[in-house]
């Protein structure tokens, strides 16, 4: 899992249109990840809404955003385009990246592993090192907390 201080893996994964989304093709920009368990699910409706009503604000910081969950990209497409939102989805049906970054499963009592999705977040700054991040997070608090990191680097940078 990528870690306060260290390099972000990078991976490779279709957004809402198919178009292959690599992480490493933002370099030189901050990156917001935020991992959602469901389209169209109440908390996922609200911390995607979140980061469309903040959006401005990454973009004053030269940040992207980014969401990714293991819906298929024609999902993510009409989500995209019901709730208005301006920045990519990512499809990660087989849990691949959400297992790398350790927001999938979770352990009860490290008796029980659970194979549910953890709502999450990264802020990666612009030489691809995680700056911020929270796993288990709510769905507000994940958007005040990534823009704080955004906007609390920009104003060290600046």
């Amino acid at each position: 899992m990528p870690q306060i201080g260290q390099p972000v893996p990078d991976f490779e994964l279709p957004n809402q249109d198919g178009q292959r989304i690599r992480l490493s093709d933002y370099r030189g920009q901050k990156v917001v990840v935020f991992v959602f368990p469901k389209a169209y699910t109440g908390g996922c409706n609200a911390q995607a809404c979140g980061f469309r009503d903040e959006f401005p604000r990454f973009e004053e910081a030269n940040a992207v955003v980014l969401g990714i969950s293991a819906d298929s990209p024609e999902t993510l497409k009409r989500w995209k385009q019901d709730k208005k939102l301006p920045y990519d989805l990512l499809s990660d049906p087989d849990y691949r990246v959400q297992k790398a970054w350790q927001a999938r499963g979770l352990s009860l009592l490290n008796i029980v592993d659970l194979p549910i999705t953890v709502r999450s977040y990264w802020v990666i700054n612009e030489d691809g090192i995680v700056t911020d991040m929270q796993v288990g997070t709510l769905p507000t608090a994940s958007v005040k907390k990534a823009l704080a990191a955004v906007e609390g680097s920009a104003a060290k940078a600046g």
